[in-house]
């Protein structure tokens, strides 16, 4: 299918997803790409791209394949949006753009009561203000194309973890974000989706936990003392994650479903965790969840 025909979800358009290096971001570009859409896929660093292009070339082809191009793209940079909105609208043209998904993200850990504010900042630029800049930069070309707007989300925007709770703050953000967004881009039928994964065996917790690691040596000892055996079980957990948690390939299929079912849903919860995690907020007393939070390693 040639860019710029078809329906908004149609494959053989144009998708932007950012945060593509690794984990859910890759798996997200690939299956898209697999399924025939044109995939610029967002990483910071030159070595990135490189190795992205060749694995993704190095995969098995198939009959409906699409194409994979990674581009420069930091959220935080207003230069490398610019750069990228530019190209994507010169070579998919007005129409040719069926979404983009905001996924690149960091996850900062630590104690709520010590977290340095720097590493607080960082956190929300990254995940919240780096999303919402690229959103606003490509927004004539979704508006134009009448394209998707898909945010990765998670659980934790939804309930916030002991010692994840700069995280959480940012993903509790995009949902604010996003909300709004869906509701103010309505009269024009521009789709807003979020994706709420539960836990991704992705390396962004086993960084996630060594990141921690670090920054807990550099807080004051209170906090070495007081956190110890919290940081022990967030270890477990990130641990388990990795082991066991849901593959991304399956966050891939709702980003894909988002993109492309008719009425797609506002919110796409992905993994056994997940689904579980959104009934119990609903149903018991924050005492209660709080001890079944911390019972779980959470």
């Amino acid at each position: 299918m040639i860019p710029g025909t078809g329906a908004p979800g149609a494959p053989g358009r144009a998708v932007v997803v950012t945060g593509a290096s690794s984990g859910i971001g890759k798996a997200v570009a690939f299956g898209l790409a697999e399924r025939g859409f044109r995939v610029y896929a967002g990483v910071r660093r030159a070595e990135d791209a490189e190795a992205l292009q060749a694995e993704f070339t190095a995969l098995p082809a198939t009959g409906g394949r699409g194409s994979l191009a990674p581009v420069t793209l930091d959220v935080t940079c207003a230069d490398h949006i610019s750069a990228v909105v530019e190209q994507v609208t010169a070579e998919a043209g007005p129409t040719g753009l069926a979404g983009i998904v905001n996924n690149a993200g960091i996850a900062v850990a630590g104690p709520m009561e010590f977290i340095p504010l720097e590493d607080l900042r960082q956190q929300l630029e990254i995940n919240v203000l780096g999303k919402v800049a690229f959103t606003q930069a490509i927004m004539p070309l979704i508006r134009s194309s009448t394209g998707r707007l898909v945010f990765i989300g998670s659980v934790s925007g939804l309930v916030s973890s002991r010692l994840l709770g700069s995280y959480a703050a940012s993903k509790f953000a995009i949902e604010a974000v996003a909300d709004a967004l869906r509701r103010e881009l309505e009269p024009w039928k521009i789709r807003v989706s979020i994706i709420e994964p539960g836990r991704i065996a992705t390396p962004i917790w086993k960084k996630s936990v060594e990141d921690a690691m670090a920054r807990l040596d550099r807080m004051p000892q209170e906090a070495r003392s007081n956190y110890a055996s919290v940081m022990e079980d967030i270890v477990k957990g990130a641990e388990e994650a990795t082991r066991i948690g849901t593959p991304p390939s399956a966050v891939a299929r709702a980003v894909y479903r988002a993109l492309t079912d008719t009425r797609p849903r506002t919110r796409y919860f992905v993994g056994t965790d997940a689904h579980i995690i959104n009934v119990l907020r609903r149903v018991l007393s924050d005492p209660l969840f709080d001890r079944l939070i911390m019972a779980t390693g959470r």
